[in-house]
């Protein structure tokens, strides 16, 4: 039987910033395997911040990710307030920039709202992105119906701005990565699913809270291992013996 789609409970969503802090300070804890993950090719990445969020938050991640060889960079756009104050030519021409800075292909991770504008850069700039990967994203169809935050978003977002919310759901034509945790305090985990995409998208689940999903130590193996997959050579994610038992296989539907 399927499950309504419902914001979550109030026990993990005002549970869920103190467990972010708890997922940054394990980091530390972490780092002697995070260390053995795979170097990267040095190709541009961009890490775009979701709602009422900036750059500075991910800093954690954009420092891992040069340590780990690649050319990490914020959007520059200040804090993301949503659609009616976005500036998607601007964000663009970065793109278009950060492509001819060596002509890589610009690999995008987008947290929450920050995955949707990422999926849609992608969308507009396809032959420039080399991939996009989500962090609790809310990339379904029933995503009105799973946060809390939506009357706050409508009530800052009045006007149209550059996102086309109707096709929110849609894969871009680029390979895909949709990173979620069922432990998602902000928005039911089932919304940041892919569920009807291409051949290069996948779904992978992580354990953790929403807000902390940018400095959760498995979500970086998981980016890691992505953005270490040679261009044009995409494969489903790779799950070796020791980490198999950490990520489940995605439910197939949203009905689970």
């Amino acid at each position: 039987m399927q499950r309504s789609i419902a914001p979550p409970g109030k026990l993990r969503a005002v549970s869920d910033a103190p467990r972010a802090w708890l997922e940054a300070g394990s980091i530390p804890f972490n780092w002697w395997w995070l260390r053995h993950l795979p170097d990267g090719d040095g190709h541009p990445v961009m890490v775009i911040p979701g709602f009422a969020g900036s750059d500075t938050y991910n800093k954690p991640l954009r420092r891992f990710l040069r340590e780990r060889g690649y050319h990490a960079v914020g959007w520059k756009q200040g804090v993301n307030l949503g659609h009616s104050h976005l500036d998607l030519a601007q964000l663009g021409q970065r793109v278009e920039k950060l492509h001819g800075w060596k002509g890589r292909k610009v690999s995008l991770i987008g947290h929450s709202l920050g995955g949707i504008i990422a999926r849609e850069a992608a969308r507009r700039h396809p032959d420039k992105i080399r991939q996009v990967i989500s962090l609790g994203s809310p990339i379904g169809e029933e995503r009105d119906q799973a946060s809390t935050l939506n009357e706050l978003y409508r009530l800052i977002n009045t006007e149209p701005g550059d996102l086309n919310e109707r096709e929110w759901h849609l894969a871009p034509p680029v390979p895909t990565t949709a990173i979620y945790s069922r432990f998602d305090g902000v928005l039911d985990w089932r919304v940041c699913l892919q569920d009807d995409g291409h051949d290069e998208t996948e779904n992978i689940e992580v354990y953790g809270s929403h807000n902390g999903l940018t400095v959760n130590a498995m979500t970086w193996v998981v980016i890691a291992e992505r953005l270490a997959r040679p261009e044009g050579d995409w494969r489903p994610f790779y799950k070796n013996r020791v980490l198999r038992w950490l990520f489940r296989k995605p439910p197939r539907s949203l009905s689970r």
